[in-house]
């Protein structure tokens, strides 16, 4: 003999409801977490290319030569006002309050660039930060070979 339940009528309901807000939070946070993702990479991108034009900024009189060849030799305030001429000339591309944090040689060989910049989600969100400031640091070595 088989007992009948009580009727379950309209249960699925909260549970379809449920999952779909779920769902929605979990696209939500996805699309933001690519989005720092990208946006990091993309201020990499532009502090990789400012840290070579420091690593060149540099006079053929300050180049000196070693056993090992010649070596250019970087002055903090070139490589400063390079990265500031290169920065001034690229296009800013869409970040957010842009700023050099710094931009300098600490060996003499080597130009060591460090920019932040805002990130903003591209939906907002109550699970996401409406807005972080990334950094990224990059580091490039001028050499004759």
């Amino acid at each position: 003999m088989i007992r009948t339940l009580a009727s379950d009528r309209g249960s699925i309901m909260p549970l379809t409801v449920f999952f779909a807000f779920l769902s929605l939070a979990l696209i939500l946070v996805v699309v933001a977490a690519t989005s720092l993702y990208i946006e990091r990479k993309r201020l990499f991108t532009l502090a990789d290319g400012a840290a070579l034009v420091g690593a060149e900024a540099f006079t053929i009189g300050s180049v000196t030569v070693t056993p090992s060849g010649p070596r250019p030799t970087l002055q903090p305030a070139d490589v400063s006002a390079a990265v500031t001429a290169y920065l001034a000339s690229t296009p800013e591309a869409g970040f957010d309050d842009l700023r050099v944090d710094r931009a300098t040689t600490d060996d003499g060989t080597s130009a060591t660039v460090t920019l932040s910049a805002v990130w903003h989600p591209p939906v907002l969100a109550p699970l996401v930060p409406d807005g972080l400031r990334i950094d990224v640091t990059s580091t490039a070595r001028s050499v004759f070979d």
